[in-house]
C-alpha cells in the first residue's frame, strides 16, 4: 500500500503548525504545556502497564454510579442524574461534572452509562461551548476501571488542554465501566453507541454546551471514534461535524490474528470477555484454554490483571478459535468501513506504530476511502500512542477548528 496516500499541506485549512503551537502556548502558558505533555509522555499505552499504582490514582465508587438493574426504561441519551465534582486533578479554570445517562447495550437492552463533562470556567460564547466527545483507550473491563474513577481521567493533560482551548469535553466511560452492567470490551459498536448518547445527556445537564460537536479517540478509542462516525452516517445528526482517530485504527480481526501466534497477550482474554457480553450464548471455554480461564475470571474484578511468565499465546487459545461462529460474528460486526459516514475524518498514525503494524492501518484507511468518505490520513513522528498523541497536537487542533468554522474538509484519499 506504499504511496497510496499523498502528502497533505496543512496550510489549506488555514492554520499552520507554528500558529497553532503559538496559540496553545498563549492559552496554557509554556510551563503548563510542558508539564502537561510531560505527564502524557509517561501515560500508559496499555492497561497492563499502569502509570502509577492504580490504587494511588483511584477514586471511590460512590452511590452516584448505582442504578436498578433492570433500569426503569427511558430513551437512549436521556439524563438520569449529574453532579459537579472537585475530585479530579485537572488544569486550573476547568469545571468537571459527572453524568449518568441511558444508552443501549450490544444486545439492545437499556443500560446506564457514566461519564464526565469538562467546561471552561469562562464566559460562555454565543451559541455555547463547542463540544469534543472523547473516546477513551482500552483500560480494562472491571467496573472500577472507569476513567471517571481515576483522578486525572486517564488522559487529564490532553482533556484539560482541549478545555483550555475553549471546548467542552464529554468523556463517556462506556457501559459497565463505572455502572453495574456487563462491559462489552473491545466492541466498537456498543462503545460508539455510548459516546453518541453521551452528547444529548451532557447537553441536558449543562445548558452552556452548544449543539455542534466532533469526536476524538485514542488507541482502541480511535476505532470507537470511527464507529461513532459510521453510526452518525445512519442517524444523520446535522450538528455532528467529524471524527479524529489517533494511533491504532485497524480491523479487529486482523489485529487479533496478528497477536495470536506471538507472545501471550492479555488482550486475547479481554476479547473473549467482549464476545461473551455481545453474544451471551458464546461459551468462553470454546476459545480459551484451561490455563487462560483464571485470567478471564480476574479481569472482571481487577484493573491490574497480569500475565505470568508461564503463559504463551498458543497456550491461551484453543486451536481453531477464530472459526467459532460467535468470534466470526464479533469480528464482522466490528469491521470498520462497512458503511459510509457522510462526514470527514482525520486519521493519525505513527511513522512506526508499535501497537499496530502500519500495513494494517493503511489498509483500514483505504477501506474507509472506498466508501467515498473524506479521510485525511497523516503520519506523525513517534512509535507509540502517547508520542503520536503529543506530536500531532497542532494537526488535531487545526482540523477541529476548521470543522467548527465550517471550512471544507480536506482529504487525501485517491
Amino acid at each position: 500500500m506504499a504511496g497510496f496516500f499523498p502528502e497533505f499541506d496543512f496550510s489549506r485549512v488555514g492554520l499552520v503548525r507554528e500558529n497553532i503551537l503559538s496559540a496553545i502556548l498563549k492559552v496554557l502558558g509554556t510551563v503548563a504545556l510542558t508539564m502537561g505533555w510531560a505527564l502524557l509522555a509517561h501515560s500508559q499505552t496499555t492497561p497492563l502497564s499502569p502509570k502509577l499504582s492504580r490504587s494511588a490514582r483511584a477514586l471511590p465508587l460512590t452511590e452516584f454510579y448505582s442504578t436498578p438493574n433492570p433500569l426503569p426504561e427511558d430513551k437512549p441519551g436521556e439524563l438520569i442524574r449529574f453532579e459537579q465534582s472537585d475530585d479530579y486533578h485537572l488544569a486550573y479554570g476547568i469545571s468537571a461534572f459527572r453524568i449518568l445517562y441511558h444508552s443501549r447495550s450490544a444486545t439492545g437492552k437499556d443500560v446506564a452509562v457514566s461519564g464526565v463533562v469538562l467546561v471552561p470556567d469562562r464566559p460562555v460564547p454565543a451559541g455555547g461551548w463547542p463540544v469534543i466527545a472523547w473516546a477513551h483507550e482500552f483500560i480494562g473491563s472491571a467496573r472500577q476501571c472507569a476513567p471517571s474513577l481515576v483522578k486525572n481521567l486517564d488522559e487529564g493533560p490532553l482533556l484539560s488542554m482541549y478545555a483550555d482551548l475553549g471546548y467542552a469535553v464529554v468523556a463517556s466511560d462506556y457501559a459497565g465501566l463505572g455502572t453495574g452492567f456487563p462491559h462489552a470490551a473491545l466492541d466498537v459498536r456498543s462503545n460508539a453507541t455510548d459516546v453518541v448518547y453521551s452528547i444529548p445527556a451532557a447537553r441536558a445537564a449543562l445548558l452552556q454546551l452548544g449543539p455542534k460537536w466532533v469526536v476524538a479517540g485514542y488507541l482502541q478509542g480511535s476505532s470507537v471514534a470511527i464507529g461513532v462516525a459510521e453510526a452518525e452516517g445512519q442517524l444523520g445528526d446535522p450538528n455532528y461535524l467529524g471524527a479524529i482517530a489517533i494511533s491504532g485504527v485497524a480491523q479487529p480481526q486482523e489485529v487479533f490474528q496478528h497477536l495470536a501466534p506471538g507472545p501471550a497477550d492479555l488482550m486475547l482474554v479481554f476479547l473473549a470477555q467482549g464476545i461473551r457480553t455481545t453474544f451471551p450464548k458464546f461459551r468462553v471455554e470454546e476459545m480459551l484454554t484451561d490455563k487462560a480461564m483464571p485470567l478471564y475470571q480476574q479481569i472482571s474484578v481487577s484493573c491490574e490483571a497480569r500475565l505470568s511468565s508461564e503463559h504463551t499465546g498458543k497456550e491461551m487459545l484453543k486451536p481453531g478459535w477464530e472459526k467459532n461462529p460467535y468470534v466470526e460474528q464479533f469480528f464482522t460486526r466490528n469491521t470498520l468501513g462497512q458503511r459510509p459516514t457522510g462526514s470527514p475524518m482525520l486519521v493519525i498514525t505513527g511513522e512506526s506504530d508499535r501497537n499496530v503494524p502500519l500495513t494494517l492501518i493503511t489498509a483500514t484507511v483505504a477501506r474507509l476511502c472506498e466508501e467515498k468518505d473524506r479521510v485525511l490520513f497523516i503520519k506523525s513522528s513517534g512509535s507509540d500512542g502517547s508520542a503520536v498523541l503529543r506530536n500531532s497536537m497542532s494537526e488535531q487542533i487545526s482540523w477541529i477548528r476548521a470543522r467548527f468554522a465550517g471550512h471544507p474538509a480536506p482529504s487525501n484519499c485517491p
